[in-house]
Order: C-alpha cells, then structure tokens, then sequence
C-alpha cells in the first residue's frame, strides 16, 4: 500500500511537472512573440522617420567610415585639431602671407637637405653613429585604389551629365544650371584655394553638428523638401509644362522616321 501510494504521489508530481513547464514555454514563447512584435514595431517606426537627403546609413558610414570619418566626426579631438590647424595655417601662409607653394616646397627642402647632410658629417666627425633615413617607397595597391575610385567617380558623374543633356530629366536639369550658376559666383569671389579652406573647415563642422543634432535637422529638413516639392510643382505647371509643350518633338520624330 504504502508503494502504491508513493507511485500516485510521483506519477501526480510528474502531470504537476508537464502543467507548470507547458506554462512557462507558453509564458517563454508570448514573451519572444512580443519581443519580434516591439522590434517590428520599433524598425517599422524607423523606417517612416525622415532621413536628409534619403539617408540609410549612419553619418559615420556616410563619411566612408575608418580613420578618415573618425577625423571628421571629431572621434580623437587632438588628431582632429591637428588637421584643421595644419589646413588653416597653410591657408594663413599662402593666402593671408601670399607665400607660394613651389618656392615653399623648394626652400623646405633645402632646409631639411642641409640639416640631414650637416648631421651626418658631423657625427662623422665626433665618431656618433649617423642618422638613420628611412627609405620612403609609395606602395602600388592605394594609389591603383584611388585611380579606380577617381575614374568610377568619373564616369557616373559623365553619364549623369549626358543624361541630362539628352533631355530625359528637367528637374535635375535645372539643379544643375543652378548649381553651376551658385558655384559661379563663388568662384568670382574666392580663389581656389580660400574655397578649398572653406570646404575642410564646412567638413569639419557640418558633419559633427549633424551627428549632434540629428533629429531636429532631420525635422526642419522634412519641412523643407515639402515646401520645395510644392513650389517645384507650381513651376512645372506654370512654367515648365508650357515650355516643353511648345517644342515640336513630333516633328521631330517624323524627319527621324
């Protein structure tokens, strides 16, 4: 009697066992569901938000990531610092002092070619062993890469503009003239290497502010592309529709024909 009722005990505690473990892998599974269901929730929200420019990447990824975005986002402020100080005093050198480049790059190297040659004969002289100069080789991977970056770069900027000379797109047509008008007038007022200053001292600062304040930008930017669609609707209406209208593109097609 005693074993039978013993066997009842553990076959009853074995049934409560299964009950309490189906619970919790009932309790395990909703829990996951609703994880995947919040995380579904939470891509789809980033989804909608509004990125400048139809930005999927972080700014980091953007700038083209490694050492080169990390000296634009200001990832190590002293290297940073110290690239924007070499750029702006050589733009205080050349530009404010007026000192040419080539007489620069001549006198530099007289400079450092008659201390290196003046150190190694004088430790000739009071038996000190002589300088080490490292030899200096530029290796042939880089700069293959940065050919073949530069002529991809190139030829998709050729084939934009041919498009756009074709007639196919009036809108990036027009951004174009006006680019190029913009940059005109720049130009007409800077030289090229004021502009090039401005340009590193733009890619030190917008980045870096962008990153931190990114949400506002964001915001104000959604505000501003609606209201430029709007009035780029009211153009091509009033305007752009009319004046491709009276172009006789039939004809055209007839003489072709």
């Amino acid at each position: 009697m005693v074993e039978d009722h013993k066997h009842e005990e553990s076959i009853l505690e074995k049934i409560v066992e299964k009950i309490h473990g189906h619970g919790d892998s009932s309790s395990l599974s909703d829990s996951d569901d609703d994880k995947k269901s919040t995380s579904s929730s939470s891509s789809s929200f980033r989804s909608k938000i509004y990125r400048l420019f139809g930005r999927e990447k972080p700014v980091h990824k953007v700038l083209g990531g490694g050492k080169p975005a990390d000296i634009f986002l200001w990832r190590n402020k002293k290297v940073s610092g110290g690239v924007l100080g070499a750029v702006t005093a050589s733009w205080v050198l050349f530009e404010l002092f007026e000192y040419h480049l080539l007489a620069f790059l001549c006198h530099f190297a007289i400079f450092a070619l008659a201390a290196l040659f003046l150190w190694s004969n004088a430790c000739t002289f009071i038996h000190k062993a002589t300088p080490h100069i490292p030899e200096v080789h530029i290796p042939e991977d880089p700069v293959l890469q940065l050919v073949s970056g530069l002529r991809i770069e190139i030829n998709r900027g050729l084939t934009v503009l041919r498009n756009i000379a074709s007639g196919k797109d009036v809108k990036k047509f027009i951004l174009i003239i006006a680019g190029l008008w913009v940059l005109s007038i720049i130009g007409s007022c800077y030289n090229f290497l004021t502009l090039f200053y401005i340009a590193t001292v733009l890619l030190f600062t917008i980045p870096v502010l962008y990153e931190k304040y990114e949400d506002k930008v964001d915001a104000f930017g959604e505000k501003a592309m609606k209201e430029i669609k709007k009035q780029y609707a009211v153009l091509d209406e009033k305007v752009l529709s009319k004046v491709l209208s009276k172009i006789p593109r039939g004809a055209l097609n007839k003489k072709k024909d």
